[in-house]
């Protein structure tokens, strides 16, 4: 592909022509005629001037190179500032204190402004400089010395979202590439630019309604912060940073900066601690960055950099309080390309990632993985194209509902690189993706959204203006009409570093996300109180199958389940040795999010012990087992015969509605049933025993619903073992 400059030249050259006839402003070259009572800081201007030309044509080769290489393979340009990579960084950097000396001498050179604003921009993309110098090099020269000024001009309009004089210059740059012939990448790059400022022109008019908080120092410093993840509760993050304290201390080649490494933090009292950098178990002296964490944060996904894979996905799980060593993740996810972010579905059976392998849409697709039900993966499927683009997908976050699923595209309606996206999965098939709006994107890449269980919050990075660093880690909240949006321009940014992380009320804020509850607690010995690592089945009872299947932590008892709106579950928490205990949460589509703190002590298996079978259920008014207690009843099935010399009292209770006869025989009624049921499925009759209770043995009021229905109970008891 031909450099740029080559293929405008022809083209500009009567526009700079015929342009510098009607200018005002004087193009002043640095020469004796302009600086012949300066002649010794003209000579050093002179040399200054050189010099940063050298470096800053290093860096254009370099950079140019890039392009011709990206578009050879892509057959695109790149979208984004962040897509440039770092190509000629180093040079562009030792370019920049001649090119101030030499303008501090001669402010009014237009090839000088332009290769000053290149630079500024290059190095900020946030930068005023980078316009002010655009724009006199323009003035002063129009197209003359740069062909691409109108372009680099266009862009630092368009990050800075002035869309009308980004549309502009855009404008007078397609014009122009649309007279030269072979250019088929640079006019579709210009035009989609356009068009992402026009998307930026209505979303901005449109904001929604959020406040957005930097996390502050604790997480985020003066280098890269991005990629974090959160368990549903928002107790625990684990994100990527590239800081001087990184395991090795080493240096990369290619951006300058320091490698990658993972760190965690969690919060107490409602704030973020000081992040901790996760170990050289974790990281090593390479790249190690996050690629995505469970929803009960006991799995870790990893990226890791070798230049034999192009970087490939790893798994680390929480073994008590320490992490296992990081695990390759196998050859039906993992390829030859690259690799990165990575999402597991609620019930662990789904893998979403993204992978620029080869047969794929475009420069970066979703995948899917379904478990092979061994601990392993099917292999990968594209998700197809109606997520995926020609351009690149990232971040992709699949939300703990399971139908719900964010992600970063350069494609659709962004308003420049990277915005984030949102789409339903429904009647079999993903809805057209929906940007998430302004001030949640901009026009600079906003990448690796993830949303908190309750829907109120997201987290997100961005090199936003106002941040500590290059990128920072920033929380989104969605709010109700008592907080007017946050516009996202530098006062409040700024504010927002100054005093982070809103403390506004959850009970004000408005969440229109996926609905769902959020289970968790301790589990621990009845007796003993100690901790205990104890398997948890989700069931869907309407389905009698087991959904998904967790651990408690070993060392701290904790678990977390994610409940999606939608089902009638069950819960079963089981542990050789003890009796298992049950919970049931009957959640209709339209429940609101709620999060349920529920510590389960369990009870060893001994004579006395008393368990409730809460996911048995009758007809109304009947004692006709529904066939929704399946599950349940297999479990106290699973108990007898694992436990044969075990003898148990079935007993039912009712609440106080009827008279105390009725409720007498049809409570006897509904444990002969169950008696009847294990007898039928080899448990011996000499072993049970039915017993009816009636409403004589409350364990709640009998003035609520909710009080009633905790009373409408089967239980079981140990008579000997």
């Amino acid at each position: 592909m031909k450099n740029i400059y080559q293929i405008l030249s022809s083209v500009f050259i009567i526009a700079c022509l015929l342009t510098n006839q009607k200018n005002k402003a004087q193009d002043i070259p640095f020469d004796k005629a302009h600086f012949s009572d300066r002649k010794d800081e003209l000579k050093e201007a002179k040399k200054n001037v050189e010099e940063g030309k050298d470096q800053f044509e290093l860096g254009k080769k370099e950079y140019d190179f890039f392009l011709e290489q990206y578009v050879a393979i892509h057959k695109f340009m790149p979208v984004s500032h962040r897509s440039y990579a770092n190509a000629g960084d180093i040079y562009f950097k030792q370019a920049l204190p001649f090119l101030e000396k030499a303008q501090t001498f001669n402010p009014n050179n237009a090839q000088l402004n332009y290769m000053l604003g290149f630079v500024y921009f290059y190095i900020d993309q946030h930068s005023e400089k980078a316009i002010a110098c655009l724009e006199k090099a323009y003035t002063l020269a129009p197209a003359a010395n740069e062909p691409d000024n109108a372009y680099i001009l266009a862009w630092a309009y368009h990050i800075a979202m002035r869309w009308d004089e980004a549309i502009k210059y855009y404008q007078l740059a397609q014009n122009y590439l649309q007279k030269v012939k072979n250019n088929d990448a640079w006019v579709e790059d210009v035009a989609k630019k356009i068009n992402e400022c026009k998307s930026g022109k209505e979303l901005a008019a449109h904001p929604v309604r959020t406040f957005v908080d930097n996390l502050g120092p604790a997480i985020n410093t003066s280098y890269p912060e991005y990629s974090a993840f959160i368990t549903t509760d928002e107790s625990f993050m684990i994100f990527t940073s590239c800081r001087n304290t990184s395991t090795g201390g080493k240096i990369d080649p290619d951006n300058g900066g320091y490698f990658e490494d993972i760190y965690s933090s969690v919060k107490k009292d409602g704030k973020w601690q000081a992040a901790q950098n996760m170990g050289t178990l974790i990281n090593s002296e390479d790249h190690d960055a996050t690629a995505g964490l469970s929803p009960d944060g006991s799995t870790m996904f990893i990226y890791k950099f070798k230049e034999k894979d192009g970087g490939d996905l790893y798994v680390s799980h929480l073994k008590g309080s320490a992490w296992s060593k990081p695990e390759h993740l196998g050859k039906n996810i993992n390829s030859k390309a690259h690799e990165t972010s990575v999402s597991i579905s609620f019930d662990n059976k789904q893998l979403y990632f993204i992978s620029n392998r080869e047969g794929g849409i475009g420069d970066g697709d979703i995948y899917l993985c379904q478990t092979d039900g061994r601990g392993g993966w099917q292999p990968a499927q594209n998700i197809g194209n109606s997520l995926n683009t020609k351009y690149a997908e990232e971040g992709v976050y699949i939300h703990p509902d399971g139908k719900t699923i964010y992600f970063s595209s350069q494609g659709f309606n962004t308003m420049g690189g990277y915005d984030v996206f949102k789409s339903t999965y429904e009647n079999g098939k993903w809805g057209v993706p929906e940007n998430l709006g302004y001030p949640i994107n901009g026009p600079e890449d906003d990448v690796f959204f993830i949303v908190s269980g309750s829907g109120y919050h997201g987290y997100f990075a961005s090199a936003k203006q106002g941040g500590y660093g290059k990128t920072d880690i920033y929380r989104i909240t969605f709010l109700g009409p008592e907080k007017q949006p946050a516009l996202m321009n530098e006062d409040n940014l700024l504010a927002s570093v100054a005093a982070p992380v809103s403390d506004f009320k959850a009970e004000k804020i408005v969440s229109k996300g996926p609905k769902m509850t959020i289970l968790k607690g301790i589990i621990s010995d009845e007796q003993t109180k100690q901790p205990l690592e104890a398997s948890i089945d989700l069931i869907d009872n309407e389905k009698n199958e087991v959904i998904a299947t967790f651990n408690s932590n070993s060392t701290s008892g904790k678990y977390l389940v994610s409940l999606p709106s939608g089902k009638n579950y069950g819960i079963a928490v089981k542990k050789e040795g003890y009796l298992f205990h049950s919970e049931n949460f009957d959640l209709p589509a339209t429940a609101d999010f709620q999060e349920v703190e529920k510590n389960i002590e369990l009870k060893k298996i001994d004579i006395g012990k008393t368990i409730v079978l809460r996911n048995i259920f009758f007809d109304f008014d009947k004692a006709t087992i529904r066939p929704e207690s399946a599950n349940e009843l297999d479990r106290l099935i699973k108990l007898l015969n694992d436990n044969p010399t075990l003898r148990i009292e079935l007993g039912s209770h009712t609440d106080s509605k009827g008279s105390d006869d009725y409720n007498q025989k049809l409570s006897q009624q509904r444990s002969q049933s169950v008696v009847n049921y294990l007898i039928s499925k080899g448990i011996g009759s000499a072993r049970l025993e039915a017993k009816g209770y009636g409403e004589t043995q409350p364990i709640a009021t009998n003035d609520t619903d909710e009080g009633r229905q905790q009373n409408r109970r089967t239980e079981f008891k140990i008579l000997s073992k």
